[in-house]
């Protein structure tokens, strides 16, 4: 469903010169599977869903959703997939319904088969009870379920959402993870980026941590926990971010002699 391979991802910078926000990821996310990216701030998460999405060229390197190249075929990449993240912005002017319904108009559906689909996303969501509500007017968590429904409305088959619980409090944040456990269950291929340990426990199928632009490890929970002889899955996150962190130093130090 989604295939990435050796992806860069490099930024001009004046004073820094050039910073290499990807440095050649590969992995693959498959059909009714949660694919977990687990990285602290800056790890390049954001950069690599960005790509996928189509908001960002890579610099090289391949990657396709649904068999569409994110370069070669944006316009059909889009069509594929539904993003999320804890920014996404809501029209002040417009309320719950109008919103959804706007972007239903702009992936071509019809109101035939638009409003029905409206009715399902907004009962599935509890979003009756703030329908009419303005986007000014919203709670945070108001404005997730809008990015939600806005994102699943044209019923895609892949949903990336990006550290999509920062800023939700803790029932809104319960309610979330359980909307992207059922879509898994419905087939859906989901990418979910976070920083939070717990998230990716109780959640992911399988998990790549990812730091300064590097998978340094990916698998199963169970499977990276046999490979690094560790239970506990932050434990292992700190030891393989130490780990990289301390070969890098070493590189850099080795250079410079």
């Amino acid at each position: 469903m989604i295939h990435v391979r050796q992806l860069t991802k490099h930024y001009g910078d004046l004073r820094q010169g050039r910073i290499e926000a990807l440095a050649g990821i590969s992995f693959d996310a498959a059909p009714g599977r949660i694919f977990g990216l687990l990285g602290p701030n800056g790890a390049g998460k954001t950069t690599t869903l960005r790509i996928l999405s189509t908001m960002l060229r890579p610099t090289s390197g391949t990657a396709s959703v649904n068999g569409c190249d994110v370069v070669a075929q944006p316009d059909l990449v889009r069509r594929q997939i539904g993003y999320v993240s804890a920014s996404t912005g809501v029209y002040d002017r417009m309320s719950a319904w109008e919103m959804v319904e706007h972007f239903g108009r702009l992936y071509g559906l019809t109101t035939e088969s638009l409003t029905p689909r409206m009715g399902d996303l907004f009962q599935r969501l509890k979003m009756d009870e703030f329908r009419d509500v303005l986007g000014a007017k919203m709670s945070t968590g108001m404005r997730q379920k809008v990015s939600i429904a806005r994102a699943l409305v044209h019923d895609p088959p892949v949903l990336i959402f990006d550290e999509p619980t920062l800023g939700l409090d803790v029932l809104v944040a319960r309610s979330l993870l359980d909307t992207i456990r059922q879509l898994r269950d419905q087939g859906k291929c989901v990418i979910f980026s976070t920083h939070i340990m717990r998230e990716a426990e109780r959640l992911c199928d399988h998990i790549a941590i990812i730091s300064r632009g590097r998978i340094l490890d990916a698998g199963t929970l169970p499977e990276l926990c046999d490979r690094h002889d560790e239970h506990d899955l932050e434990e292992l996150f700190f030891r393989l971010i130490e780990r990289a962190e301390t070969s890098e130093r070493a590189q850099r130090t080795f250079g410079e002699h």
